[in-house]
């Protein structure tokens, strides 16, 4: 039987415009399981990123039923969500989000910083993630000095660094040619094959293809 990773039950999530409000998620009922790849699609507005911020408690302002294997989220304060994050998920953006003024190296480095692992140990894990990636030549550059391509291949090692149980990717192909993003999702299918559970939105039906299943969202509701 599979373990079910994610459980949400009746999420909303609406924003006050003037006296009402606008609704951007409605009565959302998903469960994702260990193991699964999982595409979220729809028209731009219907809620697709707002999803992924939910599951990532980037966004705390919604209600409803979130559980996370054992953890209640929707229970947890801030503090407590911000450690579930670190602990099981990593983050792949659209436009990479890495930081300019850190090396390549120094980028992968920064996940583990923030989970108080050994310095030594740090330094094998980024050896490791650079020659598993195949960017050990760059491993001094900057950000600035990378095509896309490139750029996104760092930001997914460096979402993967840590070993996380599920990684959430917002348009992971959005900005590179037909070429790297095929590179990115064949990684992507990889990575689930290892075990990662990945929750991707995507635009592309090519793309969300590589996925076990597609969720489809319209104004805020699944369809």
């Amino acid at each position: 039987m599979p373990t079910p990773l994610i459980q949400l039950k009746n999420i909303e999530r609406s924003y006050p415009a003037g006296p009402a409000r606008t609704w951007v998620l409605r009565r959302i009922d998903l469960e994702i399981n260990e193991g699964d790849f999982v595409s979220i699609m729809g028209p731009s507005g219907s809620g697709k990123s707002t999803l992924l911020n939910v599951l990532g408690m980037l966004d705390n302002a919604w209600t409803g039923e979130y559980r996370l294997l054992e953890h209640q989220v929707d229970k947890l304060n801030h503090r407590q969500r911000i450690e579930l994050n670190k602990r099981y998920m990593g983050f792949v953006f659209q436009s990479y989000h890495l930081l300019d003024d850190l090396t390549v190296a120094e980028n992968l480095d920064v996940p583990l910083s923030y989970r108080n692992v050994k310095k030594s140990e740090r330094a094998a894990l980024v050896a490791d993630s650079l020659d598993r990636f195949h960017i050990v030549g760059k491993k001094d550059l900057f950000p600035s000095q990378l095509s896309g391509g490139q750029q996104q291949l760092v930001a997914i090692a460096r979402a993967v660094i840590a070993g996380p149980k599920l990684i959430l990717a917002d348009e992971p192909t959005g900005n590179l040619h037909s070429a790297q993003g095929e590179e990115i999702m064949q990684l992507f299918k990889k990575l689930n094959e290892e075990g990662a559970t990945i929750v991707q939105v995507t635009h592309s039906e090519r793309c969300a293809a590589y996925g076990h299943r597609v969720i489809r969202l319209a104004d805020g509701w699944v369809v």
